[in-house]
C-alpha cells in the first residue's frame, strides 16, 4: 500500500520525468496514471483517468437487467424511479427549458451532475430493458415523460424515444389503442347490403 507521501512523490516523478517512463500504465488508488502518444509532435504526454467517470466500457443488457433486481440498486433508488432523486444544476432560480445535449464526451463524464442515466453506469436504455424503460412512461396517460421532468440530458432522451418505441414494436410494453367508431353509411350505400 502506497501512503499519501510515496503517492505524491511517484506523481510528480511521474510528471518531472515523462520521457524516460516506460511503463504504459500505472494505477494507484482510483486513479490510473497512463501515456498517449500525440502523433504531431511525437511527444508523449500524462493523462489521467478517474475511473469513476470513465464510460468506455460497455455493459451488456443482461447484467443491467440483473442490476436492476439486485439489492445495490434496491438500497440506491428505494422504491422510486431512477430519475426521481436527481435534481438539476443550474444558474439562477428559474431552470433552462432545455437539459443539456449529453453527459458523456469521449467516453468520460464531462458534466459535475450528469443526468439519471449516465451518473450510473450499469443503467443502459435497450428494448430488453422493460423495467428501465417502464420508469420513463406515465402510467395514467402511458406517453413518455419529459425531459424536463425526468432530468435526462437530449442524447440519453432520444435514446428512451427509441428504445421505448421498438420494445413497442416488438410487443414487450403494452399499449392502449383508442376506440374509434366509424359511421359505414358515409362508405358504403346501406340499401345495398339489405
Amino acid at each position: 500500500m502506497f501512503s499519501f507521501e510515496a503517492e505524491a512523490t511517484l506523481v510528480l516523478w511521474l510528471y518531472f520525468m515523462r520521457p524516460l517512463v516506460v511503463a504504459p500504465a500505472i494505477t494507484l488508488k482510483s486513479r490510473s496514471y497512463c501515456q498517449e502518444h500525440s502523433t504531431e509532435e511525437g511527444k508523449e504526454e500524462k493523462k489521467i483517468v478517474d475511473s469513476a467517470k470513465d464510460r468506455s466500457k460497455i455493459i451488456p443488457v443482461e447484467v443491467s437487467i440483473q442490476y436492476l433486481q439486485s439489492s445495490a440498486y434496491k438500497t440506491t433508488y428505494g422504491g422510486d424511479p431512477v430519475w426521481k432523486q436527481y435534481r438539476r444544476n443550474h444558474l439562477g432560480q428559474i431552470p433552462p427549458r432545455k437539459t443539456r445535449k449529453r453527459c458523456i464526451r469521449q467516453d468520460m463524464i464531462s458534466t459535475g451532475n450528469p443526468c439519471p442515466i449516465c451518473r450510473d453506469e450499469y443503467l443502459v436504455l435497450h428494448p430488453k430493458n422493460i423495467e428501465l424503460l417502464k420508469q420513463f412512461i406515465s402510467p395514467h396517460t402511458g406517453a413518455i415523460l419529459s425531459y424536463q421532468l425526468t432530468g435526462l440530458c437530449q442524447r440519453r432522451h432520444i435514446e428512451l424515444e427509441v428504445a421505448i418505441m421498438q420494445a413497442k414494436d416488438m410487443g414487450l410494453i403494452t399499449f392502449d389503442l383508442p376506440f374509434q367508431k366509424y359511421d359505414y353509411s358515409e362508405y358504403v350505400d346501406v340499401r345495398k347490403l339489405q
